[in-house]
């Protein structure tokens, strides 16, 4: 079976993702499964492995077809954008124009096929602000590169996958947001993406919007019947095996316990905080619903440590993963050596 191309994006270089990327890559296992590309700054990438100190070399190649992908090398398709003295740990427009070009650049390499998925290393969302780029993240920016009007966030922990109807906007927003239509469309995502991972009948629960699921409407105001019933109708009549809305207070440990694969949260903190208490060290954030497959850290720049050595790869050596699991073709060593 061919490894797929893994591009690598470094993420904001003041933050975590040169040394969380370089002490990933110097796990042995990962070139067994995989063929890591970092898109980034080659220069940034050896600081940081004399900071880790891992005994790699960093090999800048312009395209991903004349890479080395042995394990002792990084491969790096180098911007060259991060000036040798940028500080560890601190907030840079500098960095977030930079994380911004190692994304435009990983999707026009996965776009023109040249890669099979983008794993991203986290970026400071202030920062690619104060370089002028206007995103709420990561999810936001990828949509909008690509050209796809709906994306869905799923996270992915040990023994925990969820996927959001809303993430990025306040709750009086989301509610409003809502419907059946938003509803249906996510399980969809989320049912397509584990069938493609190998689950071939997905079990989906879709949480409620209110306490105990509006309890037949004793909490808000007919939100679950009007929002949520009718989409989890049609879903069921195709085949889909989605169940709900459920109470959010008990179905994230029915799904832990191994009820269910796939939970459905309807706003941001009602997915995420699980998740986290769960595997905020082991976690990925994938973006569903783009015309490639993205998976990342589910952790931020981590600015506090950045620099000093002490960053968890485990995140990171998950992400990349799921990016092979999910990569639609690995049958590709022939074309491509």
């Amino acid at each position: 079976m061919g490894r797929p191309i893994i591009g690598i994006t470094m993420g904001d270089a003041a933050g975590v993702g040169p040394e969380i990327i370089v002490k990933a890559l110097s796990v042995p296992t990962v070139y067994a499964t995989s063929r890591p590309l970092v898109i980034g700054d080659a220069a940034r990438l050896r600081k940081a492995a004399g900071i880790v100190g891992a005994d790699v070399e960093v090999r800048v190649t312009d395209a991903p077809e004349k890479a080395a992908f042995t394990h002792g090398v990084i491969d790096c398709v180098d911007l060259d954008c991060i000036p040798d003295d940028l500080p560890f740990g601190r907030l840079s427009p500098v960095a977030g124009e930079g994380a911004y070009r190692f994304i435009e650049r990983a999707v026009s390499l996965a776009v023109d096929n040249r890669i099979d998925a983008i794993c991203t290393a986290p970026l400071n969302k202030e920062a690619l602000h104060a370089a002028g780029h206007r995103y709420p993240g990561h999810t936001e920016l990828l949509a909008t590169l690509t050209g796809t009007e709906e994306v869905s966030m799923m996270l992915s922990a040990p023994k925990l996958r969820v996927i959001h109807v809303t993430t990025h906007i306040g709750l009086v927003d989301a509610v409003e947001r809502i419907d059946d239509g938003l509803v249906e469309r996510t399980v969809r995502r989320g049912h397509a993406t584990l069938v493609k991972a190998g689950i071939a009948e997905p079990v989906i629960a879709v949480c409620g919007i209110n306490p105990h699921a509006g309890e037949n409407g004793l909490f808000g105001r007919g939100e679950e019947e009007d929002k949520i019933v009718p989409a989890i109708e049609r879903l069921r009549a195709e085949g889909i095996d989605a169940h709900g809305p459920l109470p959010a207070d008990t179905v994230f440990f029915r799904a832990v316990r191994g009820d269910f694969d796939l939970v459905v949260a309807m706003y941001h903190d009602q997915g995420h905080g699980p998740v986290k208490v769960l595997g905020l060290e082991a976690g990925v954030n994938i973006t569903v619903g783009l015309p490639v497959i993205r998976t990342s850290v589910d952790h931020g720049t981590a600015f506090d440590i950045a620099g000093t050595g002490r960053a968890d790869h485990a995140s990171m050596l998950e992400a990349i993963r799921q990016a092979v699991e999910l990569a639609p073709d690995r049958e590709r060593d022939n074309q491509r050596s």
